[in-house]
């Protein structure tokens, strides 16, 4: 981060405790930034995976939908950081009224009180879901939206808040559009750590559709891009996809991490893994090229080299993960 200016901003993260924010919070941490991290409130006061940074940043714990938590949590805030999102695909199509009044709803209070705080940046977080199945690979930031979920639904809504912002009030809002983050942290949901815990628990893995390809960028590199948006000066009103320009089948993402592991593998496919045919998205492959030109950003960890770091997390922890739960249920 040395050149950007980070040391001394006071930084608000919304979403701070989750697997991408607390990579982002780690990193501006290291940078010298006074970091305010929005978490939701819980009964039990969990702060998700930003526990051992409690003493190094100040909790403001809270509700992304109530808009004078939003407000009294950006006083004083320099950029604002907006992760905190509601981000199951198959959770909101069960759940639709939810997800959206989270993120639409939430990405409105971290607007307007960016606005009326004077903030000086704000980066909205954004997702390569909302590309839905391309029209043509690698997709840039002008390829079409076309959401296919409610989630995805919802976050084209909150996109097109910002750039309302930007054109309405010249707020100065960056969109940072992440393809398929993934490293340590991740919910088991997810494809990755889902292959993972069950290579750590025996040599079959249960998967949907094995044909379908991702962009998958480690998280380091994610967190470091969403912090490049929020200081790179002069990209205000942007939107820019953060990926790797490469595209892995299921298939033979599942038979590297075996292979990483030093294991057989029997694949297994099921249909409970399988998103509905509406809801698939076949390939996802991003074009960096405005990331690379406006942020200064590339990929600096290779897939393999990711993927060792995952897993060597994973081992060491895999008591975080108890519950086969989501294991037993639809990956994103």
């Amino acid at each position: 981060m040395e050149g950007l200016g980070v040391r001394g901003k006071r930084v608000l993260v919304t979403g701070s405790e989750g697997f991408i924010g607390s990579h982002v919070t780690e990193q501006l941490v290291r940078g010298g930034a006074k970091v305010r991290s929005f978490v939701m409130y819980n009964f039990r006061g969990e702060l998700g995976w930003i526990g051992h940074l409690k003493d190094q940043v100040d909790i403001y714990p809270g509700d992304i939908r109530d808009y004078n938590a939003v407000h009294e949590a950006m006083k004083g805030a320099d950029v604002v950081l907006h992760l905190a999102a509601s981000i199951s695909v198959p959770y909101s199509v069960v759940h639709p009224r939810e997800v959206v009044e989270t993120n639409v709803l939430g990405t409105l209070n971290a607007l307007i009180a960016a606005k009326e705080r004077k903030v000086k940046r704000i980066v909205q977080v954004s997702t390569s879901e909302t590309f839905g199945n391309p029209e043509y690979v690698p997709i840039d930031e002008k390829h079409p939206k076309s959401p296919q979920s409610p989630y995805a639904a919802s976050k084209v809504a909150c996109d097109s808040l910002c750039k309302a912002f930007y054109d309405s009030y010249n707020l100065p809002v960056v969109i940072i559009r992440p393809f398929n983050t993934f490293g340590p942290r991740q919910s088991p949901r997810a494809i990755i750590p889902s292959i993972i815990l069950q290579l750590l628990d025996g040599n079959t893995v249960k998967a949907g559709n094995l044909f379908t390809t991702r962009d998958l960028t480690f998280v380091e590199d994610t967190a470091a891009g969403i912090i490049r948006g929020g200081f790179v000066k002069g990209i205000a009103g942007n939107e820019i996809n953060l990926g790797t320009n490469t595209e892995t089948r299921i298939e033979d993402l599942i038979r590297l991490i075996a292979k990483l592991m030093g294991k057989s593998v029997t694949i297994k496919t099921v249909p409970e893994r399988k998103r509905g045919k509406k809801l698939e998205l076949v390939r996802l492959r991003s074009n960096n090229a405005l990331a690379k030109k406006l942020l200064g950003w590339k990929p600096s960890y290779s897939l393999e080299e990711g993927l060792r770091k995952t897993i060597a997390w994973f081992r060491e922890n895999r008591n975080e993960y108890k519950s086969a739960y989501y294991l037993e249920h639809k990956q994103r």
